[in-house]
């Protein structure tokens, strides 16, 4: 089978790609850095370097697969990231049509089923969209929980700072996911292709409150009594673009926030059955213990 994987060599994209090439598959890797493909090469993929804004190069790359795992990268510096989300995921989905590619599995995100309210997410949404109205085509759009890894983020709040804070709400339960457990359902999808018309599949690894997050880390690092302070909406964006971050940034992230902290992030995902990934919260502290460190 011929398989093309979007997203580089990512956190997903990458082990998602040796699970295919060890099962005998052909994989092609697309990136937008020439740079990576050496070591696209080693892992015995073949590499296509473009980007996905580049559609004639995107059908180029998809005419003859099988399969395609496709995804929109986290390009940040831009005026209105949820259109240009949409305007990405519309690129694949022509090329997709162009190619004749019939089967893809699409990185979505718990909460695309929120056109509006949910910030990047709500991007996403549209990419899925787009893709919907391909005829003929099979997708299965996957809906991971919030990464375990975007908790990494967090490490430079609490050494200056000696807090870890945000507007999620300190009861809230979060749906979490581990980059390789998302890696581990994709593989399953593209493997069997047994998936047909346009169908949702959602992962998660772990659900725990932010108070929960705050101690378990905290102990891990050494700092049991970290304390978690919820933050306004108002004091989450002034802290995110004080700390550096963009203002459209900025601003989609409360406003996803807001969307974890009422519960309507995660009301489609409540409707689904889900069987949860192999990584819990404890077991990813070994990485987040490792980042801190360093």
């Amino acid at each position: 089978m011929k398989y093309v994987v979007l997203g580089s060599l990512g956190n997903i994209s990458k082990p998602l790609a040796e699970k295919l090439i060890a099962a005998g598959h052909e994989v092609t890797i697309v990136s937008s850095s020439a740079e990576r493909a050496q070591e696209i090469t080693a892992l015995g993929a073949k590499a296509a370097i473009g980007g996905i804004e580049d559609i004639a190069f995107l059908t180029k790359t998809f005419t003859g697969a099988d399969a395609v795992y496709t995804m929109v990268p986290p390009i940040h510096k831009v005026d209105n990231w949820k259109q240009h989300i949409r305007n990405l995921g519309k690129n694949i989905a022509t090329a997709i049509k162009a190619s004749g590619v019939k089967k893809v599995v699409e990185l979505s995100s718990i909460g695309a089923h929120m056109a509006d309210g949910c910030g990047p997410v709500s991007g996403i949404h549209f990419v899925e969209m787009e893709l919907d109205k391909l005829e003929g085509v099979d997708v299965k759009y996957l809906r991971p929980g919030y990464f375990y890894t975007n908790l990494l983020t967090n490490i430079g709040m609490i050494k200056h700072g000696g807090i870890l804070g945000n507007n999620l709400g300190a009861d809230t339960i979060i749906v979490m996911t581990h980059p390789n457990d998302i890696a581990e359902v994709a593989a399953e999808e593209l493997l069997n292709l047994d998936f047909t018309g346009k169908s949702v599949r959602y992962i998660a690894s772990d659900e725990r409150t932010n108070k929960e997050i705050t101690a378990v880390l905290g102990k891990a690092i050494g700092k049991p009594e970290l304390p978690f302070i919820e933050f306004t909406d108002e004091q989450n964006l002034a802290g995110a673009i004080q700390a550096g971050l963009p203002e459209e940034l900025a601003r989609n992230y409360v406003e996803m926030g807001v969307a974890i902290r009422s519960g309507e992030m995660f009301s489609e995902y409540r409707k689904y059955p889900v069987e949860f990934g192999k990584t819990k919260l404890e077991d990813f502290v070994k990485e987040f213990v490792a980042a801190y460190n360093n």
